[in-house]
């Protein structure tokens, strides 16, 4: 039996800015004259970095960011960007005096959260920003259709939180007309009740990646792109209809090569079983880097430019593949696994299909433990 070990963890997520931008620009061209980009940087834009992601989404002119909780917002105020930022999943009390401080703008839905936010902003002498949500059919966040003419009444009782813009999400990811004309109708009478009580907003927004790119006439005036910026599609049905660059390749190295005869069994549980004398590479990155255990005897990679598939369990820190069929195979060989090497692909969309997830998942669970090298 031949062994041999490559000393290091090699694992890094490679993100080509340049590909970030280009995708930035597709969108661009596809969003209606006079309408805003709020780019989505959310859950680190999407396991990408939201730092470094941002400040070149601001270096192209991004009108706004959007992140979900408050300290996502603070992170990339102190880490120098400037762009407005909104913070999509709203605030609690504590929240109040940082998002003033540090000029962030919450997403509002209860009068609660104006409360607090208006006491901030007398504190801080300051005036407060908000975007005001409607829920037309999503069944998540957003004042409840039916209550929201109750809802705008009591916003006059709190001059110290200028409403800034007026938003809802779309539900529908695949296309589905009817339902998504249903809720853009409930959103334009939202408005219409707004707007009769002299409420109105800067930003008029609804429509994410899907529907900007699938119903470019439900945009209002700005738009949210999200998985798109980073070179994904919200389905299958979207790679006609747009075309983008990946963002991010994830690889590493061959770490220990070594033949193994017919009949053994390989990781835990013995799950997979030789069938011929092969040869098997152990790759350091495991479900803690984020490679899901879902991929265990399903998954693939891609060394010399061919497929290998992986062999036995996923492990926290390690993964086995067959190499037998990848000839000159060497230690310290580079291995993809989200990316192109040669002709081959294996994007994020196909990882995704062989776990029974969507590609927002596969990207934003690679682990924290994997070091972002951003290539401009």
């Amino acid at each position: 039996m031949h062994i041999s070990v490559v000393p290091g963890r090699p694992t890094v997520a490679e993100i080509d800015l340049r590909a970030l931008a280009f995708n930035y620009r597709q969108i661009r061209r596809r969003v209606p004259k006079g309408t805003g980009i709020l780019a989505v940087v959310k859950a680190d834009a999407y396991g990408h970095g939201a730092l470094p992601v941002s400040l070149k989404l601001e270096e192209m002119g991004v009108d706004y960011l959007g992140v979900a909780i408050p300290e996502e917002g603070v992170a990339l105020r102190k880490g120098g960007v400037k762009t407005p930022i909104l913070i999509f999943g709203g605030i609690f009390q504590d929240d109040a005096d940082e998002v003033i401080r540090y000029g962030l703008t919450p997403v509002v839905f209860d009068i609660e959260s104006l409360k607090h936010l208006s006491k901030a902003a007398r504190k801080r002498r300051k005036k407060a920003t908000a975007h005001i949500k409607v829920d037309t059919g999503m069944g998540r966040l957003g004042v409840p259709f039916e209550l929201f003419p109750a809802f705008l009444k009591d916003l006059k009782k709190y001059p110290d939180v200028e409403i800034e813009g007026l938003l809802s999400h779309f539900s529908m990811t695949d296309g589905e007309e009817d339902y998504t004309a249903s809720q853009w109708r409930r959103y334009q009478e939202a408005l219409d009740q707004a707007g009769a009580m002299g409420i109105s907003g800067r930003y008029l927004h609804m429509a994410s990646s899907a529907t900007l790119t699938a119903f470019p006439s439900y945009s209002g005036n700005l738009v949210r792109p999200g998985i798109m910026l980073y070179g994904a599609y919200p389905s299958a049905a979207f790679q006609r209809m747009i075309s983008l660059k990946p963002v991010l390749t994830l690889k590493t190295r061959i770490h220990f090569l070594k033949r193994v005869p017919e009949g053994e069994r390989i990781g835990y549980g013995g799950t997979f079983m030789t069938r011929r004398e092969s040869l098997i590479a152990t790759l350091p990155i495991g479900y803690a880097d984020g490679y899901n255990t879902r991929l265990s005897n399903r998954g693939e990679v891609l060394i010399g430019g061919r497929r290998a598939p992986v062999t036995g369990k996923v492990c926290m820190d390690l993964i086995m593949v067959d190499v037998t069929e990848i000839p000159g195979v060497s230690n310290g060989d580079e291995v993809i696994l989200i990316g192109r090497q040669g002709k081959e692909r294996i994007t994020a969309e196909e990882v995704a299909a062989k776990i029974g997830s969507i590609p927002y998942e596969v990207l934003c669970l690679i682990g924290r433990r994997v070091p972002r090298i951003y290539r401009r």
